[in-house]
């Protein structure tokens, strides 16, 4: 069975909805098994945990981890996130041998799955993840907007 990604990205969606609630940035994240299954999910916990790389995507990997079966090893995962990944965020998931990273909303100022880097299919590491962009782009960027006009008063 396919994972069933627009599912997962809504899940994501409300995860980064519900990290505004502690200030953080509106991002969420959700792991994919092969069959679909959830494994983990996460939102953005900087401001909460004071914690630099308390990113979704980092707390979503680490939690599947844990209840995946194969050590660090998450082959056959699926991670979705609401933002295109960061270096921190994109290198995780190639460590982690995620097999595919989808992801909502183009980050160009420091996106690295293809916008301002290409950490995820860099022939110069051991593992490249399938990469999808765009999913749901709309909803995640309108978020990501609205909180940063509030953030700056706007």
């Amino acid at each position: 069975m396919t994972p069933d990604v627009d599912a997962a990205m809504g899940r994501a969606l409300q995860l980064a909805a519900a990290a505004v609630e502690w200030g953080d940035t509106p991002i969420g994240a959700v792991v994919l098994d092969a069959d679909g299954t959830v494994l983990a999910e996460a939102a953005n916990e900087r401001e909460k945990r004071g914690d630099p790389t308390a990113h979704a995507e980092v707390l979503a990997l680490r939690a599947a981890a844990q209840v995946h079966g194969d050590g660090w090893r998450l082959t056959g995962t699926t991670l979705v996130v609401t933002l295109e990944p960061c270096t921190m965020c994109a290198g995780a998931s190639v460590l982690a041998r995620v097999d595919h990273v989808v992801y909502g909303a183009d980050d160009p100022k420091a996106g690295a799955a293809g916008s301002l880097w290409d950490v995820v299919r860099d022939r110069r590491l051991n593992h490249r993840p399938q990469v999808t962009g765009g999913v749901r782009a709309g909803e995640s960027a309108a978020l990501l907007r609205a909180f940063f006009r509030r953030q700056r008063g706007l």
